[in-house]
């Protein structure tokens, strides 16, 4: 038998042997058992139920107009989506800084047009809301 045909023989059991060893242990009982476990737990009223520490997060007081801005603002207000009026666009912005911080405000919070109320920032407040406008009029003038 030459050399080659015993390297192919030699290549081909050992491969063979590797496969049932991976089939094997696939088929287990405790791969089985592993695969086929409950991947929850079912508690009643009453019951003593593990509880996951979760960290609080800090709160370190209100955002800026900026932070708001450029977080919930930006993705409308930089590319100018469905009209929204963008920052620094003077001729954009003249008619609705001439009605007033009070109507931008107003706007802001209850949604305008295409706008959302609170541009979809829930998590924001007015103040900071009014922070984001303030900031927006000023650098658009």
């Amino acid at each position: 038998m030459s050399a080659s045909k015993k390297l192919k023989i030699t290549l081909i059991s050992a491969v063979f042997a590797f496969s049932y060893s991976v089939a094997a242990d696939h088929l287990s009982g405790h791969s089985v058992e592993k695969r086929i476990a409950p991947t929850g737990s079912v508690y009643k009223a009453g019951d003593d139920v593990p509880v996951a520490i979760v960290p609080i997060a800090e709160v370190s007081g209100p955002r800026t107009g900026e932070e708001v801005y450029n977080t919930k603002c930006l993705a409308c207000h930089g590319t100018g989506v469905a009209g929204a009026p963008k920052l620094g666009d003077a001729a954009g912005w003249v008619s609705r800084i001439a009605a007033g911080e009070e109507s931008l405000l107003n706007n802001a919070l209850k949604g305008l047009n295409a706008m959302p109320p609170k541009g979809t920032c829930m998590d924001c407040s007015d103040d900071e809301i009014s922070e984001a406008v303030k900031y927006m009029v000023a650098n658009s003038q």
